[in-house]
């Protein structure tokens, strides 16, 4: 049989993961901001941050990004993006189709792949099947990180289940969560914030709101996309995405300034 292939085993293919995994592990334990949710609004502000040279690392729970922009609304892989959010996409090389004044409409895979393959091009790291289990909070209660554990943990039986979570700390801290707003959820169990839950849907005013609400909730902590909504009580938008970049480009502008603060 004709080789095609480098002569390269076993051994050699897992070493190089190990050790390249471990090199890019280490050298991550401390960022300059890190961005919990891997979702359209986190990866865009992972996209502004890196690209500006800010060490950027996203933590995912799922084994996948992208959170529901995959799949659009109702399971039909399309996405809707109200004017101006389409410049975004053009800018991403996805194409989209007008189908309504100010409304657009693109393939959910497309924008989401393009939007992935932009955050590595720019240096974001990333951490899948890793779960928000706390906050790192001190310097007067201030998020200086967060406290993680691998997403499989969370379904051993309890009698195995013991697994202490470590802890990556960061200048910064967004929280990118969408409806669930992870982090501020943290702060709430301890009494420091309080969320007022995700209205019902109204599309026409949430996505302004939500860029509107996008800010430091806590210090050293920038909610942004859907997690704004549940932290103040503004309404939902449903498979509409032009907020989620709108607010990830302001919540990376917010991060750069706290960053800067720290030189």
């Amino acid at each position: 049989m004709e080789k095609i292939f480098a002569e390269v085993g076993e051994k050699e293919v897992t070493e190089a993961i190990v050790s390249e995994f471990s090199k890019q592990f280490l050298e991550y334990i401390e960022s300059d901001c890190i961005i919990v949710g891997g979702g359209p609004s986190g990866l865009i502000a992972g996209i502004e941050l890196a690209k500006d040279g800010f060490k950027t690392l996203v933590i995912e729970k799922n084994n996948y990004l992208g959170g529901g922009f995959w799949i659009g609304g109702y399971l039909m892989n399309k996405t809707t993006l109200r004017a101006p959010g389409q410049e975004i996409l053009l800018e991403l090389g996805v194409p989209c189709e007008e189908v309504k004044p100010g409304l657009f409409v693109a393939d959910a895979p497309h924008c989401i792949s393009k939007l992935i393959a932009r955050a590595c091009d720019c240096g974001v790291k990333f951490l899948q099947l890793t779960m928000l289990d706390d906050l790192v909070l001190k310097e007067e209660n201030r998020v200086s990180g967060v406290v993680v554990n691998w997403t499989p943990v969370s379904s051993m039986p309890k009698a195995i289940a013991c697994v202490d979570p470590i802890a990556l700390t960061a200048k910064v801290t967004i929280d990118a969560t969408g409806h669930d707003a992870s982090c501020v959820k943290k702060l709430e169990e301890r009494g420091l914030i309080k969320t007022k839950g995700c209205g019902a849907m109204w599309i026409s005013a949430s996505e302004d709101l939500v860029v509107e609400h996008t800010k430091e909730a806590y210090p050293g902590l920038i909610v942004i996309g859907m997690a704004t909504a549940t932290t103040y009580g503004l309404p939902r938008m449903g498979p509409t995405f032009s907020a989620m970049f709108f607010s990830g480009k302001k919540g990376a502008e917010i991060a750069k300034e706290i960053t800067r603060s720290y030189h």
